[in-house]
């Protein structure tokens, strides 16, 4: 199996075989079925994992596409929703008409309320086993908004750009978020993931952190309050994810001190005080791990942007 891993858009458009983006964080493709510069599209099985948010809308006629560990029912028209950090593995793939993806990048949405907005869909976590699946009518309102963000993403940047095209973002979500409840309406979901819950759970630690000056949750601490092991919670989330538990820690970490590094003017020592580390040596190291680069140069790299 081929591993792909893509830290920017412009990682992904070549391998893709396409121009590279306009802009570094968001891009709006159209993909013809029928390349052969597509390495993603050679029907060898492979696993890809990203460090940006990627939207598809694509006919799959055939194939096995695999989301964490779980299949997707990809039987008609679909859309795919991809998080970052996330795993997705496919094998066989036949698709038979062009298909359309948008990608755009944390740091692209950081301090909008789309940054926020995208923790209430549901089609972003594992416990959705299902592409959305779209009606003729959805399909053509699907095209049209994929459509319009593309020729928005096409025209010359200016003091508008960036507000519209997270609006249309947001707007296609907004969508498929009801077109969501249309397909799950006479059905109930399945029981709500590990991953669901151990998210859930450290997002409210993480608050209380940064809230209560609080410590960093312990694998044991949080295996325990979901009434495990930790040796079990750790297996489990690597089963489903891909991912151990102190991975998942370390990258809500790393999110959170993003945030905080965009949005104020705290000192680096002050971010990582706040976020519950006991030496500012150590968060930078494992900034700088994670990333590729120290938490003053993400500070000024995105400062630009």
């Amino acid at each position: 199996m081929k591993k792909f891993h893509f830290d920017t858009i412009k990682q992904l458009n070549a391998v893709l075989g396409i121009r590279p983006p306009e802009r570094p964080l968001v891009d709006v493709m159209k993909l013809d079925p029928n390349s052969d510069d597509n390495q993603l599209l050679s029907g060898e099985s492979i696993s890809l994992t990203t460090s940006f948010y990627a939207i598809s809308f694509k006919h799959i006629t055939s194939g096995e596409v695999m989301y964490g560990r779980t299949q997707y029912d990809c039987s008609n028209g679909t859309v795919l929703f991809i998080a970052p950090g996330q795993e997705l593995t496919a094998s066989g793939i036949i698709i038979d008409s062009v298909a359309r993806t948008i990608c755009f990048h944390p740091d692209y949405i950081r301090g909008h309320k789309l940054q926020d907005e995208l923790k209430q869909y549901q089609f972003f976590n594992y416990s959705v086993n299902e592409a959305l699946h779209l009606s003729p009518k959805e399909e053509q309102h699907m095209v049209a908004m994929f459509d319009a963000l593309e020729a928005e993403n096409n025209m010359s940047l200016d003091a508008f750009s960036k507000e519209l095209i997270l609006s249309q973002i947001s707007t296609l979500l907004m969508y498929a978020n009801r077109y969501y409840h249309r397909q799950f309406m006479m059905r109930k979901e399945a029981d709500t993931s590990i991953y669901d819950r151990f998210s859930k759970l450290l997002e409210a630690r993480l608050d209380a952190i940064i809230q209560e000056s609080a410590t960093i949750p312990e694998v044991e601490e949080l295996a325990q309050s979901m009434n495990m092991t930790s040796r079990y919670l750790s297996d489990a989330l690597k089963a489903e994810t891909g991912k151990t538990t102190k991975d998942w820690i370390h990258y809500a970490l790393i999110d959170k001190s993003k945030d905080r590094l965009l949005s104020s003017k705290d000192s680096v020592a002050t971010i990582a005080y706040s976020l519950g580390f006991e030496y500012p040596q150590y968060f930078s190291r494992l900034f700088k791990n994670k990333v590729g680069v120290t938490p003053s140069e993400y500070r000024l790299q995105n400062a630009r942007h």
